[in-house]
This record gives C-alpha cells, sequence and structure tokens, in this order.
C-alpha cells in the first residue's frame, strides 16, 4: 500500500510539473524572439523532441570515418511547379512518381525547400543556403538529401522557383506552365556524409537518415539576395553531436 501510494505520489509530482496545453493548440514557431529555437521544446508536448532529444539535426560535421557506401541513385522527373510560402520557407511540392535508391531502399521525393544560411556545417564552415530535399520510404521513414548552395553561377531552375514566389502565405500554387525537375539543384558528385538526425523544425522528430552532399552546389548571390529578402534567417542553430557517428563515402 505504502509503494502504491508512493508511485502514485510521483506520478501526480511528474504531470504537474509538465507546462498545460490546450488540447487543440497549434503553437507557431520562429526563428528568433519568444518563439524561437531555444523554446520549441516548450510550445507544446508535440515538440518536446526540439528539447529533449538527443539525435537533433542539424550538426556540425567533422570527424567522419570513410567507408564503402553504396551511391545514391536519384531518379526526379519533371514536374508542373507546386510552391508554397508555409511561413517558414519556400517549399516546393512533388507528385509521386520520383525517387532515390541507397541500397535496397528506395524513398520517394516528396518535397523540398530552402533555409537561409546553411544549417548544416562542414568542419566548422556554415555555406550561404542549404537545399533539403525531403523524402520517404513505404514504411514511412524519412530520408533527407542535403545540398549545400555557395556563391557562384545562377541556376535556371531556381530562378524559376524565385520568378514564381507566392503573394500569399500558406497556400499551394500549381503553376502548370513552369516545368521544373530537381535533379538540375544537384552538384555534379554525389559523395555524401550520413548519420542519423530528426527534422530541423518542429516537431522536430528523430529516426530521420540524413545524406548530406559533400560537393556545394552553385547559386549566384543575386539569388541568395532575393531568397533572404523574404527569409533573413530562417536556419536552426547546430545541435550536439554526441555520441553519433558520421560515415562518409569513400567517392
Amino acid at each position: 500500500m505504502i509503494r502504491r501510494s508512493a508511485s502514485l505520489f510521483l506520478c501526480l509530482l511528474i504531470t504537474a510539473s509538465l507546462p498545460a496545453f490546450p488540447q487543440d493548440a497549434k503553437p507557431e514557431f520562429s526563428y528568433s524572439g519568444a518563439n524561437g529555437p531555444k523554446a520549441w521544446g516548450n510550445l507544446t508536448r508535440a515538440y518536446y523532441s526540439c528539447k529533449y532529444g538527443h539525435m537533433q539535426s542539424p550538426i556540425n560535421i567533422w570527424g567522419a570515418s570513410r567507408e564503402v557506401l553504396p551511391a545514391i541513385q536519384f531518379e526526379y522527373k519533371d514536374t508542373p511547379l507546386r510552391i508554397i510560402d508555409n511561413g517558414h520557407t519556400i517549399q516546393v511540392n512533388y507528385p509521386l512518381g520520383s525517387w532515390i535508391t541507397v541500397g535496397e531502399t528506395r524513398y520517394e521525393l516528396r518535397q523540398f525547400h530552402f533555409h537561409h544560411p546553411s544549417e548544416e556545417h562542414i568542419n566548422g564552415e556554415a555555406y550561404d543556403m542549404t537545399l533539403h530535399l525531403v523524402h520517404q520510404n513505404s514504411e514511412g521513414q524519412l530520408a533527407v538529401v542535403a545540398v549545400l548552395l555557395r556563391h557562384g553561377t545562377p541556376n535556371a531552375t531556381i530562378q524559376k522557383i524565385w520568378d514564381n514566389l507566392p503573394r500569399i502565405r500558406g497556400k499551394e500554387q500549381e503553376i502548370s506552365s513552369v516545368t521544373i525537375n530537381a535533379a538540375a539543384l544537384l552538384p555534379q558528385t554525389t559523395g555524401y556524409y550520413t548519420y542519423r538526425g530528426s527534422l530541423t523544425t518542429p516537431p522536430c522528430t528523430e529516426g530521420v537518415t540524413w545524406f548530406v552532399l559533400k560537393t556545394p552546389a552553385e547559386i549566384s548571390s543575386g539569388q541568395v539576395t532575393a531568397f533572404a529578402k523574404v527569409y533573413p534567417h530562417n536556419a536552426r542553430p547546430i545541435q550536439p553531436k554526441g555520441l553519433r557517428v558520421i560515415s562518409q563515402s569513400d567517392f
């Protein structure tokens, strides 16, 4: 009886220590201010991984062990531009039928979006922007291909996207007259770093497989500036690497 009472008291104590949130609360997060990254985990229980997770992204990639890893096979198709400004980034949604294959696993491309500056760092170095291509396999597991973007020549596909930025946030627009192919956003060589991490925005879900391409792609300074006018800073700060192992392909 004493043990049951003690256990009940402990449960009540833990429950009382948790913040109370409305059941239907959908808190808005941001990259600065009261709802910035340090506060994400306190906004709702659904975002607890942002604060208490141990495999969070992005990270500073260093000390990667070189291994014999399968190449990423990219099978991206042409598609009409489906674009949305979701309030945190510019996102392009992709219909089923484009995918990557890594070893025996196939992941469908679902969407890609941009961060300024880069979320990933390589040996402590940040880049001008990052492109995240988000994929999902048949079991619901996520894989993100990260493409670092640096100043250089203009990218024609990015210019198509910038030329059609939505004027209204939160509403997808399909522009059937504009065709894009995500393959045009990739660098010529696709060797990569890989590690287990999380989504970089709430709910910061863990269990995401990251493939960070070692070779950056180029984007003009004007294209960087155009994005920065819409989102001056939408990069989550670097998260602790912890005991995670980072591997890199031998190509």
